[in-house]
């Protein structure tokens, strides 16, 4: 590994929350960093698709589970909270010419849901359990970035770090609190399938998605 590479590691690896480095196992592949960085557009345009997908998502959780007090009132907040990170994302599309379209989704979110149970409240549980993945993974891609990117879009990821974590950790006691039967054994089953889904090679990039296939 050349130095940059590992000066590049030991910045990431400080930038990591503990919480996140440890319920995620597996980290963010040097190559799709690297594919990142030649791929800044769709990056942006993807993570704008990302955070508006992350406030339907909390929406419709919030539709349907209308008798569970403590879901619909943090996913409202939650919603608000990705919706303003999409309309930021959004001003620096426009600063920097990028018209904005869209990206086809990653498998990533995907292969998680496809794992979902098919009953309650295994399936609230499950589909929670879901989202703290998602939001951890997002988490530790902006660490992953943070030491290589511009100096405007390193300070904005930044700024993300602290409620990415925050939200993982909120569906993460919401998951436990919906279901906590096999609790941690489906833990595991999800977190393979995440270390799976990003260090498996892609054909297309995208924020979530593995490393380029011919890395």
């Amino acid at each position: 590994m050349s130095a940059p590479a590992l000066d590049r590691g030991a910045r990431f690896a400080a930038q990591v929350p503990t919480a996140i480095a440890d319920f995620l196992e597996v980290p963010t592949p040097e190559a799709w960093i690297n594919w990142a960085l030649a791929q800044q557009d769709t990056l942006l345009l993807d993570h704008a698709n990302c955070e508006k997908k992350a406030a339907s998502t909390a929406l419709a959780t919030l539709h349907r589970y209308p008798d569970r007090p403590r879901i619909v009132y943090r996913m409202s907040r939650l919603a608000r909270e990705e919706l303003r990170h999409f309309e930021q994302v959004g001003a620096l599309l426009r600063e920097r010419g990028i018209e904005y379209r869209f990206v086809a989704a990653s498998r990533y979110a995907r292969r998680l849901r496809a794992a979902v149970g098919s009953h309650e409240p295994r399936r609230l549980s499950d589909s929670l359990m879901c989202g703290a993945f998602i939001e951890a993974r997002s988490c530790e891609r902006f660490a992953a970035l943070i030491p290589v990117l511009d100096e405007v879009l390193a300070r904005f990821y930044s700024t993300l770090l602290a409620s990415e974590a925050r939200h993982f950790e909120q569906y993460l006691e919401l998951a436990r609190e919906a279901d906590a039967s096999d609790f941690e054994q489906r833990l595991n089953c999800f977190r393979e399938i995440d270390g799976r889904a990003v260090t498996e090679a892609d054909d297309a990039f995208s924020f979530h998605s593995g490393p380029p296939r011919s890395a």
